[in-house]
Parts: C-alpha cells; sequence; structure tokens
C-alpha cells in the first residue's frame, strides 16, 4: 500500500469517526422519552381571565408515550371544599370558567400517571442507577388574582412554582402513610368515574393524590 492509499484510508477512518461521534449522542438523547418529577411543572397560559382558567403542564410534551399521559386535575379552596375536578388523557392544559372571588387564594394539585413511561435512559445518562420506576408524580401549588399598576392589569399566578414530587419514593409529605391511603374513585380511560368495571383499564385515585393504574378480568 502507497502513502497515498494510506493516507486516503486515514481520512476515511477520520470521517467515519467525527460522523459516530456526531450520531451517538443524538441516539443516547432520542433513548430518553421523560424526565423526573422535579423537572416538570405548571405555568399559567396568558388566556386565562377573571372567569377562567387555561393551565399548561409540561409532562404533556416530556413524557411518551403522550398518549398514555393522564393528569388528574383537583382545585379547592382553603376550607378544603373542592372547585373543580377533572381528568385528561393526552392533553398539556386544564381549561374551565369558573365563578371564584378575585380575593381568594385557590389550591390547585394534579397527579401526572404514565405507566408507560420508563427513568431508566435518563438516569443512566446521569450516570445513575436504574431503578424501573415508571412517571407517578405530584404537583401542589397555590394561585391567586394578581394585580398591578399604573396601567391596571391583572392575572391568576402561582404563589410557589413548586416542582413535581415523584410518589414513588418516599418522601414524607404531609406525614403521609401510604398504608392507610385511602380511595376516593376510579375512573375508565375516558375519566368517566365508574363503581367496578372489568377487562379495560382503569384508575384508582386516592386522597394522599396518588393513582394507580389496574387491569382486572373476569
Amino acid at each position: 500500500m502507497n502513502k497515498r492509499e494510506t493516507s486516503s484510508n486515514m481520512k476515511q477512518c477520520a470521517y467515519l469517526l467525527m460522523a459516530f461521534m456526531l450520531v451517538v449522542p443524538q441516539l443516547t438523547e432520542a433513548q430518553i422519552t421523560c424526565v423526573p418529577c422535579d423537572m416538570l411543572g405548571m405555568s399559567m397560559n396568558v388566556g386565562s381571565q377573571e372567569s377562567a382558567l387555561n393551565i399548561y403542564h409540561s409532562g404533556q410534551y416530556m413524557t411518551h408515550p403522550q398518549e398514555h399521559n393522564v393528569f388528574v386535575w383537583e382545585f379547592s379552596d382553603q376550607q378544603g371544599n373542592t372547585l373543580h375536578q377533572e381528568t385528561i388523557v393526552d392533553d398539556a392544559f386544564c381549561s374551565f370558567e369558573h365563578s371564584w372571588s378575585l380575593a381568594d387564594t385557590m389550591n390547585v394539585t394534579v397527579t401526572l400517571v404514565n405507566e408507560e413511561a420508563n427513568l431508566d435512559n435518563w438516569y443512566l445518562s446521569e450516570g445513575l442507577p436504574p431503578t424501573g420506576n415508571s412517571i407517578n408524580c405530584l404537583f401542589e401549588d397555590q394561585i391567586y388574582w394578581e394585580t398591578g399598576e399604573p396601567t391596571p392589569w391583572g392575572s391568576w399566578t402561582f404563589i410557589h412554582n413548586n416542582p413535581g414530587v415523584d410518589l414513588n419514593t418516599s418522601t414524607g409529605i404531609g406525614s403521609r402513610v401510604v398504608d392507610q391511603k385511602k380511595l376516593i374513585k376510579i375512573l375508565d380511560a375516558l375519566g368517566r368515574e365508574v363503581d367496578r368495571a372489568t377487562n379495560q383499564i382503569l384508575f384508582c385515585i386516592y386522597d394522599d393524590g396518588s393513582v394507580e393504574k389496574r387491569f382486572i378480568v373476569e
């Protein structure tokens, strides 16, 4: 083999190595289909008004497969009275009209569940051991009607901007005891409340905000 052929082969190897280095990170990133709960959150959409809310949740676009994303929303007042409940599948937004007093502070709770999404690839990309955990995130915050001057304006605003909490791990939030949690209701895949059903996917909602996906066969 002459020097010209050797030089040509070395150049080809160099090009192949560069191409491999460019492709491998893209493949690794493509395998990451979800991120931990504390990297997700809620934000108020500009479409929100005095008598209407439009809240965006980043979990819909950061968690795949998206069609398995289930968001269980609940809004309550400071006395613990439930004002609005809604279960949304495969959608980043929670939108509805209301008649709340603009002087009140409201509690917002949402649980994101995706049994098909797995965090192992993200853990491996961070050099951490895999856990096998699916997505089961709890988000809790408060909103109030914020106003400003000199040009009068107002908007619903989150107070704390809390990150999500992974319900797969022991958090001790509110001194919750998993073994003592109580079942509140059962929903089907369309978000409809059912007493009991078989041969279909069901979502069990508990009083600690957790959600369990079940499939009962008879």
